[in-house]
């Protein structure tokens, strides 16, 4: 389990123990996240599919919203994985190398996801600010720039936290109370004093992570905002309104999410509470983020129909 040097407690694998360590819930609680990632897998893989074939949604938002759909169905496998496998198996042991490897994707994936989410704000600006100047703005080629550069910062700007994480090996145990390796967790049991890490990782996760997609999404909006109030109509305000709700929503539910699981202090929560908002953030909303864009957005609703009533006529 453990092998020792100089009275420092050297970690070779970690067991991670789950959801719940309560026996009676294991098949309730295997059933209802069996369910949520075949649900989430085929509602993404379904929006995905959805785009790739009508070719009234072979433009600059929905090639976003098709990485965003990757970028969950990613999220969701890499972090409800373990789960699955410790009820199936009953394995709970992952390996050092393993668990840094699953901390870097899964954060360089939530990087990603605000990113692409700010370029869609982006997206949406154009649409509704400068919307005769639209395909010129924002045409394939710009938008395939705005994705690959949003997938690169994404890998790019968590590296550096990662490595530091990595540096230490000295844990006062390793067991992790959680279902996948993330960083809180880790750094609890981490054998140093970790108030400097605390601050350093906030910071990191603040100001380099977050806070940069966030302020670009905000100022979109004012701008999306102020020109919507400008419009004379209400119908108009509320078409206009419409054409960016689904994308709000999902921004809204994303930071949400993340503030209470990563950015609130320590004493206003357990590590056990920040399980419970870590399993909604990394299994309700790659879930309801197709949910809400094929519930809200008429373009989708229409592709839908002209898929199913292809499907019709070839049956």
């Amino acid at each position: 389990m453990f092998s020792s040097k100089f009275n420092h407690t050297m970690v070779t694998f970690f067991y991670i123990q789950g959801i719940t360590d309560v026996s009676d819930l294991q098949i309730l609680i295997f059933i209802q996240v069996l369910l949520i990632y075949l649900i989430t897998l085929g509602g993404n893989m379904a929006i995905l599919l959805l785009i790739c074939l009508d070719s009234h949604l072979h433009t600059p938002v929905y090639f976003f919203l098709a990485n965003l759909s990757i970028v969950d169905v990613s999220s969701a496998t890499i972090t409800l994985h373990k789960v699955l496998v410790i009820f199936i198996t009953g394995d709970h042991m992952v390996s050092y190398p393993a668990c840094i490897t699953q901390m870097y994707f899964f954060a360089s994936l939530i990087g990603h996801e605000l990113l692409i989410l700010s370029a869609m704000s982006y997206d949406r600006y154009v649409a509704i600010c400068n919307p005769l100047r639209y395909h010129m703005v924002m045409n394939s080629s710009i938008g395939s720039l705005l994705a690959i550069s949003c997938w690169f910062m994404g890998f790019i700007q968590v590296l550096p936290a990662v490595v530091i994480f990595s540096g230490f090996s000295c844990y006062t145990s390793n067991k992790i109370n959680h279902f996948f390796c993330d960083m809180i967790p880790l750094i609890k049991i981490i054998c140093n004093d970790t108030s400097v890490l605390d601050i350093l990782f906030l910071f990191h996760g603040i100001f380099v992570i977050a806070l940069p997609p966030f302020l670009f999404t905000s100022v979109s909006y004012i701008f999306i905002i102020s020109t919507i109030m400008r419009i004379p109509s209400n119908t108009g305000k509320q078409k206009a309104f419409f054409t960016c709700s689904s994308h709000l929503t999902v921004v809204t539910l994303l930071y949400t999410t993340l503030v209470s699981q990563y950015l609130t202090p320590t004493s206003l929560g357990t590590l056990n509470a920040k399980k419970m908002i870590s399993l909604f953030n990394t299994a309700a909303v790659p879930l309801l983020n197709p949910l809400i864009y094929s519930l809200k957005n008429k373009d989708v609703k229409l592709a839908v129909r002209r898929m199913l009533g292809f499907c019709k006529i070839i049956g």
